[in-house]
């Protein structure tokens, strides 16, 4: 009897919802003022006047030199089968 006990409850734990999925706040289950965003970082802040823009939170992107480089910067969507190509030219 315990035995079935036991088993009947790790049956029961098992069909129960992941409580993980509850604790995802979104919009719908927020206060009506409520706004979750998209992910991104402020790169200002709010004042009277307007929105001021704080040159430290721009973000920096860093591109290396590429003169004299050998590849070209641009693949093509259509792209040539590399094993035709070397076959033909073993047999020639």
């Amino acid at each position: 009897m315990p035995l079935g006990l036991i088993v009947s409850s790790l049956g029961r734990a098992m069909r129960r919802k992941r409580i993980s999925s509850l604790d995802i706040l979104s919009s719908k289950r927020a206060p009506r003022d409520y706004y979750k965003g998209k992910n991104c970082k402020p790169t200002g802040f709010h004042t009277r006047k307007g929105y001021v823009i704080v040159d430290e939170k721009l973000p920096r992107f860093v591109v290396p030199d590429l003169t004299d480089f050998k590849l070209k910067p641009y693949v093509s969507q259509c792209a040539r089968d590399l094993t035709a190509s070397t076959t033909s030219s073993a047999t020639s």
